[in-house]
């Protein structure tokens, strides 16, 4: 398989927002493909930037507000990944598709060619220590199989 990396995004301080760091959480206890790497983001943004170091493929983990029912997991590829101008993917400043194309202009080298979003569909994102809902909690499990599944299926670039 092809280098790797996971980028979990979250505030677990705001309710659903904790969705990405539940699912780092659960990825630590899990075996990955050798060449993974996993890191986790309290803010993503232009920090997602920072973690990258040449792999090939990059998953982003976040929760995400899509319109569909709470809990459910979204698997988007490159193309699938809304825009900002579209609907913001991401509460945490800046969308993934924008710092993704900072990236690949700043850094070529170190950008990920190959991206995917792992989104869960968040329900509540304003109330501090609420912790995740219901539908987000009995989510985590299908995102992290999602993730593994995904993992399995690249491909060297």
């Amino acid at each position: 398989m092809a280098p790797a990396l996971i980028v979990c995004i979250g505030n677990e301080l705001a309710a659903d927002d904790g969705a990405g760091q539940a699912v780092y959480l659960a990825l630590k206890e899990t075996r990955l493909p050798e060449g993974t790497r996993l890191e986790f983001l309290g803010v993503g943004g232009m920090n997602l930037l920072e973690t990258f170091s040449g792999e090939d493929h990059l998953v982003v983990v976040d929760a995400v507000q899509f319109g569909a029912a709470p809990g459910t997991v979204h698997t988007l590829d490159w193309d699938r990944i809304p825009s900002l101008g579209q609907r913001p993917v991401s509460g945490h400043g800046i969308g993934i598709r924008e710092a993704i194309e900072v990236g690949r202009r700043l850094y070529p080298e170190k950008t990920p060619k190959h991206v995917h979003l792992i989104g869960i569909e968040g329900k509540c994102f304003n109330t501090l220590g609420a912790g995740l809902s219901a539908e987000v909690a009995g989510a985590l499990d299908a995102a992290v199989k999602q993730i593994t599944d995904l993992l399995g299926g690249l491909q060297p670039a």
